[in-house]
């Protein structure tokens, strides 16, 4: 790990990626404070807030861009069951206490928003998906402020535009769904040039979860790790190939690093 900011948590290494060690109520706490900072003024710039799984674990052993990208976040939650499993594997009670799917993120961070009139910037998807979550999560969460939103297919000449709409709209969080690894290099890029945003959340393909247009895992898969399994079986066709090649990896990584490190530890 070469960290080249300090991190908004205490973090740990889970397959080499650091790892905060917080559940979803020491992210929504930590939401809540930093907007407040924010309007203060006593935070100055954007907290980045990325997340680890299996795809994550993989790449970041691959990709040295994405590596140092990832180094570079505040906070990095897990989202993936496999990296609650090897933290507790490795740091035993002080692991990460709980997984923090983005997917369900969203709705926590949307109720305190709601609840403390914070607003939200969704950019990602496409503009019927965008638009449809915008205005499920108002449903969902009555006084949630949506300060702007915008579809993800822009090009890179209009992303200084993107970025103007962004810190015009007021937002306090930014949701940032590009998919991994271009949301990543996107937040990370433009976080310096945001003016208002306390926050800048990674979230993949969350917003079609909101909308019900991809299908979470029963709880029971959920809770067995077993939710990328139900996401091939019911998402699109390109998680297959992804998941073949990440998922043994990403297994590979943590028990080098993680599991047979601790047996060599005892």
């Amino acid at each position: 790990m070469n960290k080249t900011v300090e991190m908004r948590l205490p973090h740990i290494l889970v397959g080499g990626v650091p790892v905060a060690q917080a559940g979803d109520e020491d992210l929504t706490k930590a939401m809540a404070e930093d907007v407040l900072k924010r309007r203060s003024g006593a935070l100055t710039r954007a907290v980045t807030v990325f997340s680890s799984n299996a795809h994550a674990i993989s790449t970041y052993a691959t990709d040295e861009g994405f590596a140092r990208v990832m180094d570079s976040a505040d906070i990095i939650h897990a989202d993936g069951q496999i990296v609650v499993w090897a933290s507790r594997m490795a740091h035993g009670e002080g692991g990460v206490p709980e997984r923090t799917a983005t997917t369900d993120f969203i709705h926590s961070a949307a109720k305190v928003a709601a609840k403390n009139g914070l607003s939200f910037y969704l950019l990602g998807a496409t503009e019927e998906i965008n638009r449809d979550c915008a205005a499920r999560l108002q449903e969902m969460y009555p006084g949630l402020v949506i300060a702007g939103r915008r579809n993800g297919y822009f090009d890179p000449a209009d992303e200084e535009a993107v970025i103007a709409d962004i810190n015009a709209s007021g937002a306090d969080i930014l949701w940032v769904g590009l998919g991994k690894p271009k949301e990543q290099y996107f937040a990370a890029r433009i976080a310096p040039k945001l003016t208002q945003c306390a926050w800048v959340v990674t979230c993949g393909g969350c917003y079609h979860y909101v909308v019900g247009d991809y299908a979470r895992a029963p709880r029971w898969m959920q809770s067995m790790g077993l939710e990328w399994l139900h996401r091939i079986a019911t998402g699109p066709g390109y998680l297959l190939k992804r998941y073949l090649h990440t998922l043994p990896h990403a297994l590979s990584i943590v028990v080098r690093k993680d599991v047979f490190t601790k047996f060599l530890r005892r």
